[in-house]
């Protein structure tokens, strides 16, 4: 591809470090680790985001995707409650606030925000010796019983083996029942950073780099599509966050299974890792979010979706962003627990004319999406919008 089919504005990036990078795109070459640091370094984030996002523009044009989702946290008791420490959400079995979903709950929660929108539900949830095959093969068969149209993107990789182990199963057979049970799709939560190091110090005891790579490798073997995700803004490098970055784009090398990368912001309040830190209520920069997106977007050539998560970084940030990279925003969701019980202050929840807002705002063309990202509907005309009785004023910015 070369500079003018991209139409990289070189004589609008300041920074020669960034120049050089942009050589290298407009020229069809892959970027390396030392180059995505180069860009995370770089004072340059205006030069660092146009390259990204005529990058983005070349993949898909100014069309902004979404999904018409739901989240649903069916238990918040986890083994790893003492050594995920950057983790706010986690109860022991016994702990005040622990909860575990029965199937009644889990049912009437998932039609308490079914609208006739909701095309998708996120279910991820603890690390829990009773949430075993049994609990999530029942609740995914209720659930397409009962919502038959609904997708379930659910389990994260570390879910998955945590799963195995006790059941004393292989990742495949149990990945295999729960296909059979109404499984579609893995989010691709429980990443965090790969380095060693940082793990050790933020999830000592967590699924390990190696396995979080395996368990989608196996789920991509066996025909199921998976998103993928890394935790960014706590104690990782630069370096870090690119050996991170190439493994990903390694795995999607090998199997091409993955839909998406989604990085993911820390928040450090409500956590022993924030304290220890003492940044509580300090969570990552606007200019962090946009690079990582934008790099996101630069290093990982082989995968079609970049998506902001708006519940982490702000919807004023994700709007910023679509012109960072990014061709996809978390959508509407309902109701979010995990990253609401760590210092997020964003609304759970966003309605149809909301994201159709937030995206026209950046002078984008809004589309919903099924979650293969195929498009369902475009919303080219404002006049021919769905009308949607009481919609909320969206709030652009924390404490608006």
């Amino acid at each position: 591809m070369t500079a003018t089919a991209l139409n990289i504005p070189f004589e609008r990036i300041a920074d020669p470090a960034v120049r050089a990078v942009a050589e290298k795109v407009a020229n069809g070459h892959r970027l390396s680790q030392a180059d995505g640091v180069a860009l995370f370094a770089s004072p340059d984030l205006t030069g660092v985001g146009l390259l990204a996002d005529a990058v983005n523009r070349a993949k898909n044009g100014d069309l902004v995707t979404f999904a018409s989702n739901q989240h649903i946290n069916p238990t918040n008791i986890c083994t790893l409650r003492t050594t995920c420490v950057f983790c706010g959400y986690a109860r022991l079995p016994k702990e005040e606030g622990a909860y575990r979903y029965t199937l009644d709950q889990v049912l009437a929660e998932a039609k308490s925000g079914n609208d006739g929108m909701t095309k998708e539900f996120h279910i991820v949830g603890g690390l829990d010796m009773q949430a075993g095959l049994e609990y999530y093969t029942t609740m995914f068969r209720a659930l397409k019983r009962e919502l038959p149209h609904v997708h379930i993107k659910a389990l994260t990789a570390v879910e998955i083996a945590h799963i195995a182990r006790i059941e004393k199963l292989g990742w495949s057979e149990v990945l295999s029942a729960l296909r059979e049970a109404g499984l579609d799709t893995l989010p691709g939560g429980g990443a965090e950073t790969f380095s060693a190091a940082v793990r050790e110090e933020i999830a000592r005891k967590k699924l390990g780099a190696a396995d979080y790579v395996g368990v989608h490798r196996a789920a991509h073997q066996l025909g199921i599509r998976s998103n993928c995700t890394m935790l960014y803004g706590h104690v990782e490098s630069y370096a870090d966050r690119m050996e991170h970055l190439q493994m990903l784009r390694d795995l999607q090398d090998d199997t091409g299974g993955f839909l998406a990368y989604i990085p993911l912001a820390y928040h450090p309040d409500d956590n022993e890792l924030g304290k220890k830190l003492g940044r509580q209520g300090i969570a990552t920069s606007g200019v962090d979010d946009l690079k990582n997106l934008a790099v996101g977007r630069l290093f990982l050539d082989n995968f079609q979706h970049v998506k902001s998560h708006w519940i982490m970084v702000t919807p004023s940030i994700s709007q910023v962003a679509l012109h960072y990279g990014v061709n996809d925003l978390e959508g509407t969701v309902v109701r979010e627990k995990i990253y609401h019980a760590v210092g997020a202050r964003t609304q759970q929840r966003m309605t149809l004319p909301e994201l159709l807002a937030l995206i026209r705002g950046a002078g984008k063309v809004p589309a919903e999406r099924d979650s293969f990202y195929q498009v369902i509907r475009r919303f080219d005309d404002p006049a021919q919008d769905p009308v949607v009785t009481a919609p909320r004023t969206l709030p652009l910015a924390v404490g608006a």
